[in-house]
């Protein structure tokens, strides 16, 4: 769909290596068991601050104009990557780093002995905000539950306007409410997939210059980035990060080589 809207020849081909992506087409290389993405697909950036001078060039500049900002991320499929672009990318903004710090705590009291508070503390989980939460005005974020649906849901982008005390002040940047501004307090969160049962109290949010793949379904950009230094992992990952942009020319890709792993269960097209 997206490809077919750009009206543009290379977009018919691009649509045509997508779907060979997808179904698992594009031989394997014999000794890595990896594809080689086919020429013409994307721009092949040497290392990561290269994809991210693709993806946000000038960002010092640029972060202001809404517009510019919800038409391009970074994506990745292991969140250790997410954290490291979007700090380094957070890092080029102006104006001071603000941290918010959660309250964890164990669901049932009768086991906090057991998992001492800097344990929780130090859980990383995704679709968990951060147990410490560094952020900037203007940077750009991504809402990890429902608010006040169909306005606030998961997966909403937003962009940071005004920082106070408990509450966030940000800029709806894409959708049918795009530059509406809203407030976002810190509500308490239980993981639904963790061992540990326990609850944090945080502002329900990510960084969202760069995202998880999986995050990024749903997400439309005119322009993406793709790091692969860490290759995707599971079926159709590689097929739904290439899929969020029309056409090969805003497509960047970090890859060695132009090599990755493509995980397809032929099972599944069946």
């Amino acid at each position: 769909m997206r490809v077919q809207l750009q009206n543009d020849p290379s977009a018919q081909i691009f649509s045509e290596q997508l779907l060979d992506i997808g179904n698992g087409k594009i031989e394997l290389q014999p000794n890595t068991q990896c594809i080689k993405l086919p020429d013409n697909f994307c721009t092949v950036v040497q290392d990561k601050n290269e994809l991210i001078q693709s993806i946000f060039p000038d960002i010092q500049n640029n972060y202001f104009n809404h517009e510019w900002l919800s038409q391009r991320a970074i994506l990745a499929a292991k969140n250790v990557d997410v954290d490291e672009i979007n700090f380094q990318i957070q890092q080029l903004l102006p104006g001071d780093l603000m941290s918010f710090k959660s309250i964890d705590t164990v669901v049932d009291e009768n086991e906090s002995v057991n998992f001492p508070i800097e344990f929780l503390n130090s859980l990383d989980i995704p679709g968990m905000p951060p147990h410490n939460l560094r952020l900037k005005i203007g940077s750009s974020i991504i809402l990890l539950r429902n608010l006040n649906p169909p306005q606030l849901c998961n997966g909403t982008r937003l962009v940071i306007k005004k920082i106070t005390g408990n509450i966030l002040e940000a800029t709806i940047l894409a959708g049918k409410f795009k530059g509406k501004v809203v407030l976002l307090p810190r509500i308490p969160m239980i993981p639904s997939d963790s061992t540990i049962p326990f609850k944090r109290l945080q502002f329900p949010i990510r960084l969202a210059f760069a995202m998880s793949i999986n995050k990024s379904q749903g997400q439309t950009m005119s322009i993406c980035g793709l790091d692969l230094e860490n290759p995707c992992f599971s079926h159709g990952q590689l097929y739904v990060a290439c899929s969020r942009v029309g056409k090969p020319s805003n497509l960047f890709v970090l890859a060695k080589d132009r090599l990755t792993k493509n995980i397809v269960h032929r099972l599944v097209l069946h």
